[in-house]
């Protein structure tokens, strides 16, 4: 039975009620326990609670709460402070709307450009989105919302997502895809971790023990919920035993039933069972009795304006300058100034699908603009958002209104249509009346701005090289317009960074020649080569790096001290100084680069990053600490992390791939004695430093003394190194004593242990 006090007792069948729920969005109570029903509903920038029962999807159907930045943009602000106050105020306003588990962060890595759903994740980098969810938790938890970091694992597309197999190798899944979700665990301890609905390397990863229970449970030390997506269980009864606990939505309790069955057939152990609804059980932590005695939320309700200015303070930290040529921005009081675009009036700020925010308000950039340009600004829509009427008419009269202008402000970007959940995109490329409105406005007015909205990466070639500034919006959320307003005027200065690659072209992409995969499968062929990892190994020129990013202050980097601290580890000191007449926020970026070890690595990989703030002439000293993880791979055959001894090269970095400086530090690393058996290969045998000797020996004395010279048997150890020493032995190897393998093989055990 198990040992959760409310159930002790309880007949297995209702135990069983526990493991799905009763509807779409909430879980059944149990009377005879004490146990309410728990509401969970989609994020993860805002709440979407469903009006009405929870009887069936209402999407489009939701009680108004703040729409704050997503994570696209939060990634953008670099600073796990902006993460966590979204995530404190989302769950002010869960527990206001009587939601108590908010589904989100989601962590996932942005393997390609193309993915639909980027726009709901943090990076293609797997720190920054570890440290940037595990902020979203604690502000969320703190406030009462458990949270549900999302989608585990290896779910990087919308292509088939509901059943394509993920293959990736064990290496690539430790390194790149699984981390975010490891840190989130280890240092926030979400309520609850949502699988994904594809499958890992064939297992969907409802069913996956070993993503689910040998990984999540074992090794991370996860305690909470195992949640599925919405629809992703294929199999209930293999989904329970791999380490899932709840099923949702409910499904009139066909799943509870077979659960029940099978335990009665000796088929399921029913200690899954009792595990699974003890942790289920456990949610009711998040229930709190409402104290208007309505039942609908735990708090009277929340500061929706007071909200609505922290969205707007927050998305001027995400959003990123990527140019400003002739310091075009900000814009002088007094410019005369035009805006263009249809986005400027009608705001792209969410992504499309489950996390789309019923907003309670939304603050388009035009209205912002005017109002701190003080007085009336001229507009023309330039194109339409569903490509309909005369893209030629709209373009000459956008071109005619802002010929008049000093500079003009461009909005372009991508629709609801354009990228969604749902669906994977087939190009970056903005809308063509975008592209061609953007180069001829630029070619009649003296200075042009162009600010993007978008959810996935957009590229910016064809009319680049035309405009004097792009500020990057990504999706702000709905105070969006007016923290752009903000940032264009410099009431607010930019301080965002990219936290994904802007590519010259799309088959640039390490992850272009296998995305989205075919016939059900798509292959993770790049292994650990994925976003600016793959780039700058492989020295591909790109419009923008992953880190880029400018403000209207200057900053200056000095004094790099690199301090080994243990065999795998070190401190970073930098001094960071504004060297311009502004208050600026600054990104540490920190970078180690290494080739030790016996597995190919990336020219460089983030490992630590912090933000700064600075007021005009101030410096300050930054300390990060560089711990075991930032120099070790996972290495295959340890089954573990490894940090190979050797130099580590520690770069303080303007961006991904630009160095600013840098210090080499030598490692003493592990000291690994690998254990030899007789499939290890005859490299490896030689190699090793307790039986080489000893094999060399051996053979050597073995030989005639007309024998091969030393050039020549090196030749020959290279052409049967890879050969198991099991057939090296058998078809070469009569000359050795006839235990002398058996002997060496205990004896590197020895050395292991020892």
């Amino acid at each position: 039975m198990t040992d959760h006090p409310d159930l002790q007792g309880l007949p297995l069948e209702t135990r069983a009620v526990l493991l799905s729920g009763q509807d779409f969005w909430s879980t059944p109570p149990v009377e005879e326990a004490g146990l309410p029903s728990v509401v969970l509903t989609d994020g993860p920038h805002g709440v979407r609670r469903q009006e009405g029962d929870f009887g069936g999807l209402g999407i489009t159907r939701n009680v108004p709460a703040t729409c704050f930045p997503p994570a696209v943009a939060v990634g953008n602000s670099w600073d796990p402070a902006v993460a966590e106050r979204i995530g404190a105020a989302i769950g002010r306003e869960a527990r206001a709307l009587g939601v108590h588990v908010v589904l989100g962060p989601g962590v996932n890595i942005k393997r390609s450009p193309l993915g639909g759903r980027n726009f709901e994740y943090y990076s293609e980098d797997p720190l920054l989105s570890g440290v940037l969810g595990a902020a979203h938790v604690r502000g969320q938890q703190a406030q009462g919302a458990g949270a549900s970091v999302k989608h585990f694992a290896a779910n990087n597309q919308e292509t088939e997502r509901m059943r394509v197999s993920a293959e990736v190798d064990e290496r690539t899944l430790r390194e790149v895809y699984l981390p975010a979700f490891e840190r989130v665990v280890t240092e926030a301890a979400p309520a609850t971790v949502m699988c994904a609905y594809n499958k890992v390397n064939g297992v969907y990863a409802s069913q996956n023990r070993w993503l689910l229970t040998e990984v999540l449970r074992e090794q991370w030390g996860f305690a909470g919920v195992v949640v599925s997506d919405w629809g992703a269980v294929d199999d209930r009864v293999a989904a329970l035993a791999a380490g899932l606990d709840l099923q949702m939505p409910g499904d009139s309790g066909a799943g509870n039933r077979r659960v029940v069955e099978a335990v009665r057939a000796g088929e399921l152990d029913e200690a899954f069972v009792d595990a699974s609804a003890a942790r289920v059980a456990a949610l009711a932590r998040y229930v709190r009795p409402a104290t208007d005695g309505s039942g609908a939320g735990s708090d009277a309700g929340f500061d929706a304006e007071g909200h609505h200015a922290l969205a707007r303070e927050l998305a001027a930290e995400c959003a990123v300058l990527l140019r400003n040529e002739r310091g075009t921005l900000p814009l002088a009081p007094g410019t005369r100034v035009a805006v263009v675009g249809e986005f400027a009036r009608t705001p792209r700020f969410q992504g499309g699908g489950s996390s789309n925010v019923h907003a309670t308000r939304v603050e388009a950039a035009l209205d912002a603009v005017r109002a701190l340009a003080g007085g009336d600004v001229p507009f023309a829509a330039g194109f339409t958002l569903d490509g309909s009427g005369d893209a030629a008419a709209l373009r000459d009269e956008a071109v005619a209104l802002a010929r008049d202008a000093e500079v003009a402000v461009v909005f372009v970007g991508l629709g609801d249509a354009e990228e969604s959940e749902g669906f994977d995109r087939t190009t970056i490329d903005l809308p063509t009346a975008q592209v061609d409105l953007v180069r001829a406005v630029a070619a009649a007015v003296p200075r042009t701005v162009v600010v993007l909205s978008h959810g996935g990466v957009v590229s910016l070639e064809g009319w680049h090289d035309d405009v004097d500034a792009v500020l990057d919006g990504a999706l702000l959320g709905q105070a969006g317009g007016g923290a752009l307003a903000d940032l264009l005027y410099g009431v607010a200065n930019p301080s965002g960074r990219l936290a994904e690659t802007v590519p010259l072209r799309l088959e640039d992409s390490p992850s272009s020649l296998s995305f989205p995969g075919e016939q059900g499968r798509v292959v993770y062929g790049e292994g650990v080569l994925v976003g600016y990892r793959g780039l700058v190994t492989q020295g591909r020129p790109v419009r923008y790096p992953f880190g880029h990013g400018l403000s209207y202050t200057t900053f200056a980097t000095a004094d790099l001290r690199v301090e080994v601290t243990g065999r795998d580890t070190a401190t970073v000191s930098v001094t960071v100084g504004n060297t311009g007449d502004r208050a600026g926020r600054h990104v540490v970026q920190v970078y180690v680069s290494t080739t030790a070890g016996p597995v190919r690595r990336p020219l460089r990989e983030l490992r630590a990053f912090t933000k700064v703030a600075l007021a005009p002439g101030e410096s300050r000293e930054v300390t990060l600490a560089l711990h075991r993880r930032a120099f070790a791979y996972w290495d295959v055959v340890e089954a573990g992390w490894v940090v190979a001894a050797g130099e580590y090269a520690v770069q303080v970095c303007a961006d991904a791939g630009t160095v600013l400086a840098e210090r080499r530090v030598t490692l003493a690393g592990d000291d690994l004695v690998r254990v030899l058996t007789l499939e290890s290969s005859v490299a490896e045998w030689f190699a090793h430093p307790a039986a080489g000797p000893a094999l060399v020996e051996a053979l050597t004395a073995a030989l005639p003394a007309d024998a091969a010279s030393p050039d020549e048997q090196a030749v020959m150890l290279q052409m049967v190194g890879s050969m198991p020493m099991r057939r090296f032995a058998a078809d070469f190897g009569a000359a050795l004593p006839a235990d002398l393998l058996d002997r060496l093989v205990a004896e590197t055990a020895a050395a292991r242990a020892g």
